[in-house]
This record gives C-alpha cells, structure tokens and sequence, in this order.
C-alpha cells in the first residue's frame, strides 16, 4: 500500500517512517510537515492508499484535510489527544494511535487497513463478474451489467441498470481491481464501462439507462487515457 504521512511534528514522523520501513506491504510516497503541501500533491496525481495523519496542525488541521478529500485513500490518526477520536471515526478512519505509538500497535492498525483494502471486493477476470460485499454476503456481479462506478465520500457507488451497491472501498484500489479493457476511469471520481458509452460530448461521456441517459463528466488529465482505450476511427 503506497503511504503518505502528515504531521508537523518531525520526530513523531520520523517514528512513522521507521515503522512503515519494517512493514513489507507498505511503501513511503512522501512525508509533509503540512496538510496543505499534501492536497496539492494528491491533487497533482500521487497515489495514495493509506494516509498517517496529524490532527492538531497550524493553517490545516486533520478534519479539515479529511473534509478536504475526495474520500479515496484510508485513513489512520495519530495523535497526541483521546479527544478527537470520536469525531473521527464519525469519518470511517481505519484507526486512531494514542502517541507515542510502538510498532505492535502500528502493525495492528495497518494490517486492519490492507484486510480492508482485501475483504470488499473480489474480482474475477476470467470469469468476467466481481463479487461484492454486501452486508455479510457477497453479491455477484457481472461486469457487462455494471454502468459505472462513482465516488462517495468514503465509499464507492457501483450502478447497474437495476441497483446501486454502496461498498467501502477507495476509488483507486477498485480501479485496480477492474480490467482495464472493459474500464476506464475518466474523471477523479468515475470508472465508466466503456461498452456502454453511447456518445462522446466535448467533456462528458453519456450512458443510457433505465429512464434515459446519464452525463458523466471527463476529468483533464483523463481524457487522453479515455481516447486512447476506446475503438476510436478518425479521417
């Protein structure tokens, strides 16, 4: 899981880093002393999978750089308060670490964020169908009955022509989950099924459904990659 870390005491950082050193499914990506260098740095494109996050930070707090997120990456609190952990798990973070941590409960916490990233979904190429959890079950899917995926906050909304699954998942793992011939992710907050894109308008992409059509729109910085995986025939 690619890591970011963001706190402005440079100490606690330093413990953080060592940490994810030791962990081997963990990659450092960065570590910011703010949270403000660190939005612009995920605004900009780095992949994130899991954030070790301050609370109490000068021009930024936590909860103001949560509100600020697209509710992709998960998120674990470390602090050196008990009393802000209430309201953060009001936001769904993975965990919240009293400082000074020790490795042992550092570990803990992280190995609950990658059952997280395992346990939602499980795709099948082969197969062609994904299985979602639901609840305690697991709801399969066809991949040719999917529309599109879009973000929510914390979760994602997978839509068929019939329902909508509601999951706890970030945009970018399920983006990995899904083949990338039959997906495309074409803005910072949707995955469409290229199969069902009926037109292609200056920013937008529509798909029909049950009652009439969709507009979803194309992101910038997507919609290269967008023209480059459909069937495209110019003169």
């Amino acid at each position: 899981m690619n890591c970011i870390i963001i706190d402005d005491d440079k100490l606690s950082r330093k413990v953080v880093e060592s940490y994810i050193e030791r962990t081997d499914f963990l990659k450092l990506e960065a570590s910011y002393a703010n949270a403000i260098e660190a939005l612009n740095n995920i605004a900009a494109g780095t992949k994130v999978d899991l954030i070790f996050l301050d609370i109490e930070m000068p021009e930024m707090s936590g909860m103001e750089f949560i509100n600020s997120l697209n509710g992709e990456p998960q998120i674990i609190i470390i602090s050196s308060k008990e009393q802000y952990a209430l309201e953060a798990f009001e936001y769904n973070v993975t965990d919240y670490l009293l400082k000074p941590i020790v490795y042992s409960r550092f570990f803990k916490a992280v190995q609950k964020a990658l059952s997280r990233e395992k346990s939602e979904i499980s795709a099948s190429t082969e197969n062609n169908e994904i299985f979602i959890k639901s609840n305690s079950s697991l709801v399969r899917l066809n991949y040719d009955d999917i529309l599109w995926i879009e973000a929510l906050e914390n979760y994602v909304v997978v839509n068929t022509y019939k329902e909508k699954h509601t999951i706890h998942f970030t945009m970018k793992a399920i983006e990995r989950k899904m083949p990338n011939k039959k997906f495309s992710r074409i803005h910072r907050s949707y995955i469409v099924n290229l199969s069902k894109i009926e037109q292609i308008e200056d920013n937008s992409v529509v798909i029909n459904v049950e009652n009439g059509s969709k507009s979803i729109p194309i992101g910038k910085s997507y919609r290269d990659k967008l023209m480059g995986d459909i069937n495209l025939m110019t003169r």
